[in-house]
């Protein structure tokens, strides 16, 4: 892990971000502290209308004001693109291959790319990075990722929070790290990119369980066992995966596992929450107005493990509940007894 920062150098990259959602109008409002310019792709013209007359994103945090003259809104992707030299993915990974055969890309083989997807790709089963790199032909020493723990909402609020880049080159995730930094925003770097991107995928199911079991009744007192649990399987699988030294307990890993699954913010815990309250995932699929990641990346990660063969109890017992439609009661109570 390298050393924190504080406050922001300046950087002569172009910036784009793809993506309208929650996360990337907070990936926004934090590069607009920053630099004076800005490239912003969203699908929807009249969202981009809307941007343009009134400042801010019509469905997703409302409350964020932006300064229009920093920021250049097109729903031409191809326009976006090849207007950047440094593009941020910030589109739920559940939507990503369906965006880019929707909204075709140029060649970005030789951008810099940033990933904020936090997700699996379910595709292909695989973490964004991967997918970029077979899909676009972008080098893994031109990519990056950005991790919590850090919710859209709390930067909105302008709430202190704080982020880790990861990414092989160091002087690519500084200047990230660098544009990122702000008032309320501290950043770190690591060269950990696949182990963060796994972690990420693998927060996002154990905030499920996390929100199932809360459903269900259990109290604070087994929410830090589980989650204690959590973090011990991640580590055991990502280090089956990529196999280098990496300390879990930063906030890269457990840190953004802790918010994820503790958060009224979190989508996948909310979701989680319904589901043990006695909804049919369908049901919980329906009432969420924004994309629970977990669900899919629980069934990617059982396919990823099937070559590793890592024990990971509290994965599987996700996935009974969402796709083998057993009990929450009956699984989650077999769950418990095997925790520790």
């Amino acid at each position: 892990m390298r050393q924190i920062r504080n406050k922001p150098l300046e950087t002569v990259h172009r910036i784009g971000v793809l993506g309208s959602g929650s996360w990337a109008s907070a990936i926004v409002k934090m590069l607009s502290e920053n630099t004076s310019e800005i490239n912003w792709w969203i699908r929807s013209e009249s969202a981009v209308k809307h941007l343009h007359r009134y400042g801010h994103n019509p469905k997703y945090l409302q409350g964020v004001k932006y300064d229009v003259s920093k920021l250049n809104i097109s729903s031409n992707i191809e326009e976006i693109a090849n207007n950047s030299d440094v593009l941020i993915f910030a589109i739920p990974s559940a939507f990503v291959v369906d965006t880019f055969d929707e909204f075709p890309l140029p060649d970005i083989s030789t951008k810099k790319i940033v990933t904020s997807i936090k997700g699996i790709i379910p595709e292909y089963n695989a973490i964004p990075v991967r997918y970029i790199h077979k899909t676009f032909g972008v080098p893994y020493e031109n990519m990056a990722m950005i991790s919590g723990p850090c919710h859209a909402e709390e930067v909105a609020l302008e709430r202190l929070s704080y982020l880790t880049i990861a990414g092989p080159d160091e002087v690519l995730t500084t200047q990230i790290a660098d544009i990122l930094a702000c008032r309320y925003i501290k950043t770190t770097t690591t060269d950990d990119l696949f182990g963060t991107e796994l972690s990420a995928v693998l927060k996002n199911i154990y905030s499920l369980a996390s929100g199932i079991y809360a459903g269900l009744g259990y109290g604070d007192n087994f929410q830090a066992v589980l989650i204690s649990n959590c973090i011990q399987e991640a580590e055991n699988l990502i280090d089956a995966i990529n196999p280098i030294h990496r300390d879990v307990l930063t906030s890269a890993y457990l840190g953004d596992l802790l918010v994820t699954a503790y958060s009224k913010f979190s989508r996948n815990r909310n979701f989680g929450f319904m589901v043990g309250k006695g909804y049919s995932v369908k049901t919980a699929q329906m009432e969420m107005d924004m994309v629970a990641e977990g669900y899919y990346a629980v069934k990617s990660i059982i396919e990823i493990n099937k070559k590793f063969q890592v024990d990971i109890p509290i994965v599987h017992a996700v996935y009974h509940v969402l796709y083998e439609r057993i009990s929450p009661v009956v699984e989650m109570n077999i769950l418990a007894d095997k925790l520790s």
